[in-house]
């Protein structure tokens, strides 16, 4: 098994670092299968809801793509609340990280804050501000975010929509994942360098 030489980080070598980043790349080659993984844990316990989540995210990117969005905007769709079991109160954050890499800023926004944007349509009942999106009146993107949430998220809740199947979704999850990394990232200035997150996308 291929190792480094070093137990601490500052001691590593440049053939280290090489070996290391070999790695990952190996590594990150498998994503797809392990996103697929992860889509699969959503099926279950339907949280009060008619569906479960694994069959709201479905039904999400269904509308998507019966929509003509682009592959993104269905990957977007697809996966906005894969974080609702590791990160229940950042959940769209965690869905936003993972596509990251590979699109556009405007995707990445959405899928950021739509979390946000959907207690447009339940905050009021709770006490909460309903219209706390508005403070993002000034973004380019607000409404994008908005059209993702009215059309594709906050109606994808019906246990008799004609939902389309994982598999279905599978060769455009690879197509998009299969991007170079950042290329829509012009902040990113070389191949393996990492972007950092910046509300003011």
């Amino acid at each position: 098994m291929d190792i480094v030489s070093f137990v601490h980080m500052e001691d590593g070598t440049k053939e280290d670092y090489e070996l290391i980043q070999r790695l990952e790349e190996q590594s990150a080659s498998g994503l797809v299968d392990r996103i697929l993984e992860e889509l699969r844990k959503l099926q279950g316990p339907m949280s009060g809801f008619q569906i479960d989540r694994l069959q709201h995210s479905l039904q999400t990117a269904t509308r998507a793509f019966r929509d003509d969005a682009e592959d993104e905007l269905v990957m977007a769709a697809l996966l906005h609340d894969l974080g609702d079991g590791l990160a229940p109160y950042n959940h769209s954050e965690y869905a936003a990280a993972i596509l990251r890499p590979y699109v556009s800023n405007r995707t990445y926004w959405i899928v950021k804050h739509h979390g946000l944007f959907q207690t447009y349509y339940y905050g009021h009942h709770l006490g909460m501000n309903r219209n706390e999106r508005d403070r993002f009146l000034g973004s380019r993107y607000y409404q994008a975010a908005v059209d993702f949430c009215h059309n594709w998220d906050q109606n994808s809740f019906d246990p008799a929509y004609d939902t389309m199947a994982l598999e279905d979704f599978e060769p455009i999850l690879r197509k998009v994942f299969g991007r170079k990394p950042f290329q829509f990232d012009r902040r990113v200035p070389s191949q393996g360098a990492r972007a950092l997150s910046t509300d003011g996308l």
